[in-house]
C-alpha cells in the first residue's frame, strides 16, 4: 500500500466521522436531563443518512409518560414503543438557527425493555433500533404510505450499524 492508495478502513472511519459532525444526538430523560446511554448518540449519528443535518433528542421516558404523550398528541391512550416529533418550520423572515434542530424522539423504555426481551436484543440495542426509526421519521420518511421506502432504508441502516435486520 502506497501513501497515495490509504487504507480502506481508514477511509471508511473518516466518512463515518465526517458523516457524525452533521448530526447531533443528546439523549434526555423526558425533563431535559441528560441521560446516560453508552454508545447511542454515536452511532446514531455515524449511522445516520446524509440528510440528516442538525440536532435531534432522544428522550427515554416511561411508559406512563408514553401514554400520556399518545393521548395528548395522538389521541389514543395506549403505550407505544417510539414516537417522533419534528421540529417547527422557520417562520419566513427570520434567519435558522447555525444547527437547525430537527426535532425529538421519544422512546418508552419499559416497553423497549420488554421488546428487547422478546426479540433476544439488549436494551441497548432496542434504543438503537427505535431512535433510527425515530430519525427516519423527522427526515419525512413514512413507512405507512411511502410503499416500502423506509422500510428497505432502515433495514440496510440496521444492517451497516450491527443490529437484526428481522
Amino acid at each position: 500500500m502506497t501513501s497515495d492508495d490509504p487504507d480502506p478502513q481508514v477511509r471508511i472511519a473518516t466518512s463515518r466521522a465526517s458523516r457524525a459532525t452533521q448530526l447531533r444526538v443528546t439523549v434526555t430523560d423526558g425533563r431535559g436531563r441528560r441521560k446516560p446511554a453508552p454508545g447511542l448518540p454515536a452511532w446514531l449519528a455515524g449511522l445516520a443518512p446524509r440528510s440528516a443535518v442538525g440536532e435531534v433528542v432522544v428522550a427515554l421516558v416511561g411508559d406512563r409518560k408514553m401514554r400520556d404523550l399518545n393521548r395528548r398528541f395522538r389521541g389514543i391512550g395506549k403505550v407505544t414503543d417510539v414516537l417522533s416529533f419534528p421540529a417547527d418550520p422557520v417562520p419566513a423572515g427570520l434567519s435558522p438557527a447555525p444547527t437547525p434542530c430537527l426535532g425529538d424522539i421519544v422512546i418508552a423504555t419499559g416497553r423497549a425493555a420488554r421488546q428487547a426481551r422478546a426479540a433476544g436484543l439488549t436494551e441497548s440495542e432496542e434504543w438503537r433500533r427505535l431512535a433510527l426509526h425515530g430519525l427516519l421519521h423527522l427526515l419525512g420518511y413514512d413507512h405507512e404510505r411511502d410503499d416500502g421506502e423506509m422500510v428497505r432504508l432502515e433495514r440496510r441502516l440496521r444492517r451497516r450499524g450491527g443490529l437484526p435486520v428481522n
